[in-house]
């Protein structure tokens, strides 16, 4: 079955046999190497620098993003959340979740945001965090954060970036941006399976998170940051999963990121001159849009539901809009170890379903 939804995605063989490595407590030295493992990899991805620390926890993005979101704020601090999507949505409901005061700058869900209207809630002083989603996978839409960061950095706030589904997908200089936490996972762009995410935490601001309160015990950062730097975890890991991410990551740092993503941007355009020879209509301009995720209107007449079965039939899954958009677009994402020719026979596949 080709994946074409948001993840789980399509794995390698060499990352499905990982899983197979053999059963391991994560209470001995051998785990200790791979988590150790782990961390300098996505540090040498995603941060070579060596000024971001990566905190592993068994869970999916969101539970990363729930990590990120609760441990950022001290007692009497505020969060300003950009929402132009589901995505961004999410942050603001795990913020109430957690009863933390935040202010949700609202958008359209098919343009950038009001970088005025982030600008007027940040500059108040009890603003300590500007939250942002990276890649708003409802649309597809890629979010201006380097413009976001640039206004955190101007006002002294820490600046949160949702990259869950866009690390080794769209380029993030974290420096350039401006970035202070980064959520990441996975099951996505990374091409492993889901159930561990991380969080690539600024090692100067992972001092002054340590000394916030802890609002979870499960989700609490400092809590996974002060085992991991100890070579040790806190709770039970996924271990056969670490395996598997352990080796992901040796195929993306073979592969080099700046050629993962242009792998991503590739199978975009042959994908997205597909849909313009059927005649499909785009959520998105061109500009606007990620190199993983295309965002389609549902034909007049048609439903998700029968294109989806119809093409489920012949090998490939797509994906759903959300929440607003639910009834009136369909999603289809080119994560994953995935060739031109299945997004070829994909098209093919596509244009008769279309036609019946």
């Amino acid at each position: 079955m080709i994946l074409l939804n948001p993840g789980p995605v399509n794995v390698s063989p060499r990352v499905t046999a990982a899983l197979a490595r053999g059963d391991l407590c994560h209470r001995e030295p051998e785990f200790a190497e791979l988590q150790a493992s782990i961390r300098d990899r996505l540090a040498r991805a995603f941060a070579p620098k060596g000024d971001f620390s990566p905190i592993l926890l068994t869970g999916s993005g969101t539970a990363a993003l729930e990590a990120a979101v609760t441990s950022v704020l001290s007692a009497t601090g505020r969060l300003v959340v950009v929402a132009n999507g589901v995505y961004g949505e999410r942050i603001a409901a795990i913020a109430a979740a957690a009863r933390l005061p935040c202010e949700v700058v609202e958008g359209a869900w098919t343009a950038p945001p009001d970088l005025e209207a982030v600008e007027r809630a940040a500059r108040a002083p009890d603003v300590e965090a500007v939250a942002v989603v990276h890649h708003e996978t409802t649309t597809g839409l890629r979010n201006p954060v380097a413009d976001v960061g640039r206004i955190a950095r101007r006002h002294g706030k820490l600046l949160v970036v949702d990259a869950i589904s866009s690390l080794a997908g769209d380029a993030l200089p974290l420096d350039e941006v401006g970035a202070d936490l980064v959520v990441g996972t996975g099951g996505k762009c990374i091409e492993a399976f889901p159930g561990i995410a991380f969080v690539l935490v600024r090692r100067s601001v992972m001092e002054r998170l340590a000394q916030h309160p802890r609002r979870s015990l499960y989700l609490s950062l400092a809590v996974h940051h002060e085992a991991q730097e100890r070579r040790t975890v806190p709770f039970t890991p996924a271990v056969q999963l670490a395996y598997a991410l352990d080796e992901a990551l040796a195929e993306l740092l073979e592969e080099g990121v700046a050629n993962r993503i242009a792998r991503y941007a590739a199978a975009a355009r042959l994908l997205r001159d597909g849909f313009e020879r059927l005649g499909l209509g785009f959520v998105l301009p061109a500009e606007r849009r990620s190199n993983s995720i295309t965002a389609l209107w549902l034909p007049e007449g048609r439903t998700y539901a029968a294109l989806h079965d119809g093409l489920k039939a012949r090998g490939f899954v797509i994906y759903e809009g959300q929440g607003r958009l639910a009834r009136d677009i369909f999603r289809v994402a080119n994560m994953g170890r995935l060739t031109a020719g299945d997004f070829t026979a994909f098209l093919l596949a596509l244009e008769t379903v279309l036609a019946a």
